[in-house]
């Protein structure tokens, strides 16, 4: 089993129900979920004439290796209604591997650790809410110590 940490976030129609339906879509797909972070609600990373994410954090065991995954989450998203269009503009929902376990993988399907995790206050925060003591296999650091260090002055507040 490959333990996996994902972020999911939407900002387009009712984001609870659409990262609730992530989570639940990705277990049909085969994932287990171990563990979910609370709601936060964040200040959009990119264009900033858009409304507020609320992002979740996901820990999920998986028979898949990552590449496979990574194409489960892809359809996922597909399938909710997500459109590319803009980067980092407004989407029903966005499901980001942040980790793969302790795997480093450079390709451009899958990329892990997710090259910007470090900088983004927003995908920190409830990853260390279910995940603190994860160490990034690429500095060493564990998530705690990359919150307190993250420069991102991002808005990133539990939502109720």
């Amino acid at each position: 089993m490959n333990l996996v940490y994902l972020l999911t976030g939407s900002n387009l129609g009712n984001r609870v129900e659409n990262l609730n339906k992530a989570a639940q879509l990705i277990t049909d797909k085969g994932g287990l979920l171990k563990a979910h972070s609370k709601f936060y609600q964040t200040s959009p990373w990119g264009p900033l004439a858009q409304p507020d994410y609320l992002n979740q954090a996901l820990a999920v065991e998986t028979t898949l290796n990552a590449p496979a995954f990574m194409e489960q989450l892809l359809q996922i998203e597909e399938n909710m209604g997500r459109v590319r269009s803009i980067k980092y503009g407004p989407r029903i929902i966005d499901i980001d591997i942040l980790f793969f376990g302790q795997e480093v993988i450079q390709t451009p399907l899958v990329q892990v650790p997710h090259p910007e995790v470090r900088n983004r206050r927003f995908a920190l925060t409830p990853l260390a809410e279910i995940a603190s003591s994860f160490v990034d296999p690429l500095t060493g650091n564990s998530i705690s110590q990359l919150l307190a260090t993250c420069q991102d002055q991002g808005t990133v507040l539990q939502f109720n």
